[in-house]
């Protein structure tokens, strides 16, 4: 169901509203239909082309274009499509459209069309161990010591194959997972929150960019201040009761329409809230600059400071 405040639409009902039918009512219709009716191929409606490369998994509701290389869920798109602000965004949806012509994502209706090879499966979890992931750790200018506090080695089958995987654990016990060919995301999909007591937080998009900040801030490993990552910008607004508990809450988000939007909306919210974004004003995100202009440490901080992984 929408959630929406006396028939109007919130941020978690535009992200809950069914894409493919959102789609439909712009005049988009996908160009083909694969796996039982999940996958939705689309010319894309962010930028011209004329082979089909933008992507609707109508199970867990989400978007991937790949000419642009990004994706997320229907916040994000209706972002990119319409470059507009959060307010904007939702005064566009609260004027064009009554809640009820939306319909909702249900996944229960598209569940049972998916063979179960076909999903995401877990099959175990352990210390970071593979040459091949640290490397990749490496690559992103993050000590496996680092990583190693808060992430751990996945193993995952998808249609019957195997494959592994850096996996960060959000707060209802799903995983981001990432290596240097794939990312992935495990259900169910939610933020990670990380609480010392401290009266600071800071909020990332990503689990890349927080590891970067505990590379430039070791000192944030003695619990000198708490921890949001977003897994993805769409989930800003449940981030939200947990930020408010907090005196300052320092904004770490990308450098992109998506990033900006929310760092904006964040922003008018109220004086706790600080764009921290100006270091890395001519990078992606965090991590980026960590890679191309932050000197990371020679020496791999050790975990040796009594903090443990979040769940």
């Amino acid at each position: 169901m929408k959630e929406m405040d006396e028939g109007r639409f919130s941020l978690a009902g535009i992200r809950e509203t069914d894409m493919v039918g959102y789609l439909d009512e712009l005049g988009y219709q996908p160009e083909k239909i694969r796996r039982n009716g999940t996958d939705f191929w689309y010319l894309s409606p962010l930028r011209n082309e004329s082979t089909a490369s933008f992507h609707v998994n109508q199970v867990n509701n989400e978007w991937y274009d790949f000419g642009l290389a990004a994706g997320g869920n229907m916040v994000d798109f209706c972002l990119r499509y319409y470059q507009c602000s959060i307010p904007g965004l939702l005064e566009r949806f609260n004027v064009d459209f009554s809640p009820h012509q939306l319909r909702s994502f249900d996944p229960a209706l598209y569940e049972g069309r998916l063979a179960n090879e076909s999903k995401l499966l877990v099959k175990s979890v352990r210390p970071l161990y593979a040459y091949p992931l640290k490397n990749y750790l490496h690559e992103r200018s993050v000590p496996v010591s680092v990583a190693d506090l808060y992430c751990q080695e996945l193993s995952y089958e998808i249609n019957g194959r195997t494959y592994y995987g850096i996996g960060f654990k959000n707060d209802a016990g799903g995983y981001e997972i990432r290596n240097k060919n794939y990312k992935m995301s495990s259900a169910p999909k939610e933020i990670t929150t990380i609480s010392f007591g401290a009266d600071s937080v800071q909020v990332f998009e990503g689990f890349f960019d927080f590891l970067s900040y505990l590379v430039l801030h070791p000192d944030a490993l003695r619990g000198t201040t708490d921890f949001v990552v977003l897994n993805g910008a769409g989930l800003f607004d449940r981030a939200l009761p947990f930020l408010e508990q907090h005196e300052r809450a320092g904004l770490w988000l990308d450098r992109d329409v998506t990033g900006r939007a929310y760092t904006q909306y964040a922003l008018s919210l109220g004086s706790r809230y600080v764009d921290e974004s100006a270091l890395y004003r001519e990078h992606k995100d965090l991590n980026d600059w960590l890679i191309h202009k932050g000197d990371a440490p020679k020496e791999r901080l050790r975990p040796s400071t009594g903090l443990r992984p979040a769940g």
